[in-house]
């Protein structure tokens, strides 16, 4: 190797050396950017000339060059949030993303979403988060914009109520006593049946009358119900005990709704009573009520599962699944181009993505309440960054002592 090699040789060492201090920079600036994929350095030797002695031959390299960036999608660190939308990936995967309105799409790790004021979830730079949409339970398979604009609790008609009630078995002849039941009708409003009890002169036997705050009943609108000398429920319209059933149309009520079927829930899967309507000796009371049906409801709050389903929690006091996050993986993740703001974009070297959901074909588990944090050792950066400062020192000394053997080689020819 000549000396003007040998000065070439560390003027590719100071170039690579600066490079690699760079990349070192980059990986250090963004040890607290959620989400961060470090980039490791990978060097090259250049080849120079052969060297003829004789029969034996010599290959002599001709200093160094940077021949790649290596992107590390080593699992970082998991952090917990307080915002239910802060999201994080254990395993596989990438968040799905696009510019609100745009077809062009993004793919992240770092899952710091909000919800904007158009009701979308969106990225802290502004995308919005893909996902599959539930419909009735039913997962769509069409990808979109995950948006909560406007959602809400779909109401459900009530179909039976358990009343517990005492009765005063020496409740003197015609003693009235009156149960109110809350119940839903098909589009969410809310109806009272009452139960108006009169006491019998004979036995212990109460006859019962019904009537709705909306709607007009058109079967089982009275009945009876006598105890035996226990004060247990014994006889119900002067048949054996079974359940009594209500029919309430809706034709006329504002709004209408579909007709219902009410049934009063009286005796247990064996055909006895369950102990819920009683004939003591005491005071009339109203003890306990339990009916199904509730009114429509406004989303309260969000949590994300393992599955990355989007749950809703609605203040009638129901939970829905809303929506799937969408995962996408690639053949060759380290092939991503940077595109800033750590996002990443296919390439020709990563392949097409993947789409799939959490914890599928390979993807990884969502993790609600969290984030995944940058992968920079900060330590393993630092003694990076001081063998990349004594190669580059080595280099730039490597330069001025073959400067000085250029200078000595002139002064020779003088």
């Amino acid at each position: 190797m000549s000396l003007l090699s040998t000065l070439f040789a560390g003027v590719s060492g100071l170039n690579g050396q600066a490079k690699a201090m760079e990349i070192i920079g980059d990986n250090i600036a963004n040890v607290n950017t959620s989400g961060f994929k470090k980039s490791d350095v990978v060097f090259g030797d250049l080849f120079s000339h052969v060297l003829h002695n004789g029969s034996t031959t010599s290959q002599l390299g001709g200093g160094t060059e940077l021949t790649g960036v290596i992107q590390s999608f080593r699992q970082g660190a998991i952090e917990s949030s307080s915002n239910a939308l802060d999201l994080a990936i254990d395993g596989n995967g990438f968040f799905v993303t696009s510019a609100d309105g745009s077809t062009g799409q993004y793919y992240t790790r770092n899952g710091q979403f909000r919800m904007n004021d158009d009701g979308k979830v969106q990225s802290m730079t502004g995308e919005i988060l893909k996902g599959f949409k539930y419909n009735n339970e039913v997962l769509s398979t069409t990808m979109e914009d995950i948006n909560l604009a406007g959602v809400q609790s779909k109401p459900q008609a009530s179909t039976y109520f358990n009343l517990g009630v005492q009765l005063n078995a020496s409740a003197t002849a015609a003693s009235t006593f009156a149960s109110p039941i809350t119940l839903y009708n098909s589009v969410g409003s809310t109806i009272t049946l009452n139960l108006a009890f009169t006491k019998v002169a004979t036995g212990n036997k109460w006859t019962f009358a019904a009537t709705t705050s909306e709607g007009a009943i058109t079967a089982g609108a009275s009945g009876s119900v006598s105890f035996d000398t226990t004060g247990q429920l014994s006889k119900v319209n002067g048949e054996d005990i079974e359940d009594h059933t209500f029919t309430i149309d809706f034709d006329d009520a504002v709004p209408p709704a579909n007709e219902m079927t009410l049934t009063w829930d009286l005796v247990n899967s064996v055909g006895a009573t369950h102990g819920e309507l009683t004939g003591f000796s005491a005071d009339n009371n109203n003890n306990s009520l339990v009916q199904d049906g509730f009114k429509t409801g406004t989303l309260l709050a969000l949590s994300v599962d393992n599955a990355g389903v989007i749950n809703g929690l609605f203040n009638n006091g129901q939970s829905e699944k809303l929506n799937k996050v969408a995962m996408a993986d690639f053949l060759a993740p380290s092939g991503l181009t940077r595109v800033g703001s750590n996002r990443f974009a296919e390439s020709a070297a990563s392949g097409d993505p993947i789409i799939g959901i959490p914890q599928t074909g390979g993807m990884g588990s969502i993790l609600g309440q969290s984030l995944e944090l940058s992968n920079v050792d900060i330590a393993q950066q630092f003694v990076q960054m001081i063998k990349t400062q004594q190669a580059y020192q080595a280099s730039a000394r490597l330069i001025t002592t073959t400067d000085d053997l250029l200078s000595e080689s002139v002064n020779l020819v003088r």
